[in-house]
């Protein structure tokens, strides 16, 4: 089996095209044409992964976040980007990332991963492409039944495996409706109050965001790695079913480089 084949599954679930523009997404380092020895899944792909992948006989790091975000005009170690393409170049490691085409899949998407865990109902993409339905940012879904503001956030924090959770004030309302969207969704912001929903789950909110919110729903903001975590077994589940006895890991390289004291 070739590399080609392990990304052709994938892309099967969340096709290039779909990934936004300013994205770089795909085979970053590597022949797709070699064949594959295994394949380790991780959210980035650092010098620690590429090692990792080495003991573990894999020569396919498979990465929601792309290594290379932006051009690279030099390749002297100068920091740790350079130095994880430079690391996989020397161990005929190929990296491949699935980024935003990924985030904007429903059923099999990141954000559908997210719901789930909180256990979510009735999904529908928060904001559609134009002319979709099942393509687009974010996702809307419904509890079963609504929890007091403060059960909903702590049910967020253990079912998402996050050690802080940053919010606004309470609207002493209980949470039926929930936003979602991994990774940074401030932009979502509008769409999520459109929607009317009670809470927006998302990362990377800045301080004058927080205010936007204006008391019409709860801004839960988990974490940027907390909030895409799950992606990594995502990808090996979709890789998985279609290859159930191939050599296929889960890393265990810590990559969050946010810590809480």
């Amino acid at each position: 089996m070739k590399i080609k084949d392990i990304l052709s599954t994938l892309e099967s679930i969340a096709p290039p095209y779909l990934q936004e523009s300013y994205d770089n997404a795909g085979l970053i380092v590597g022949d797709p044409e070699a064949a594959v020895t295994g394949v380790l899944f991780c959210l980035d792909s650092t010098e620690a992964v590429v090692n990792e992948a080495v003991e573990k006989g894999c020569n396919l790091v498979v990465a929601h976040h792309p290594i290379v975000f932006r051009g690279l005009k030099r390749l002297n170690g100068a920091n740790y980007v350079e130095r994880t393409v430079m690391q996989a170049i020397r161990q005929n490691v190929a990296i491949y990332a699935i980024h935003t085409n990924l985030d904007n899949v429903y059923h099999l998407g990141v954000n559908a991963k997210i719901a789930e865990n909180l256990g979510l109902t009735n999904t529908r993409i928060l904001a559609p492409k134009p002319g979709q339905v099942d393509i687009g940012a974010g996702l809307l879904g419904e509890l079963p039944t609504p929890v007091p503001e403060m059960e909903f956030l702590q049910n967020v924090k253990k079912s998402l495996r996050t050690s802080c959770v940053r919010h606004t004030a309470f609207r002493g309302k209980a949470v039926r409706t929930v936003a979602v969207c991994g990774g940074s969704g401030s932009f979502l912001l509008p769409e999520a109050l459109r929607a009317g929903a009670d809470a927006f789950v998302t990362a990377d909110f800045k301080y004058h965001e927080f205010f936007d919110a204006e008391g019409k729903l709860v801004i839960a903001d988990i974490g940027h790695f907390e909030s895409e975590q799950f992606t990594i077994e995502l990808l090996h589940d979709i890789v998985r079913e279609k290859f159930p006895t191939f050599a296929l890991h889960l890393t265990e390289v810590n990559t969050n480089p946010v810590f809480y004291l």
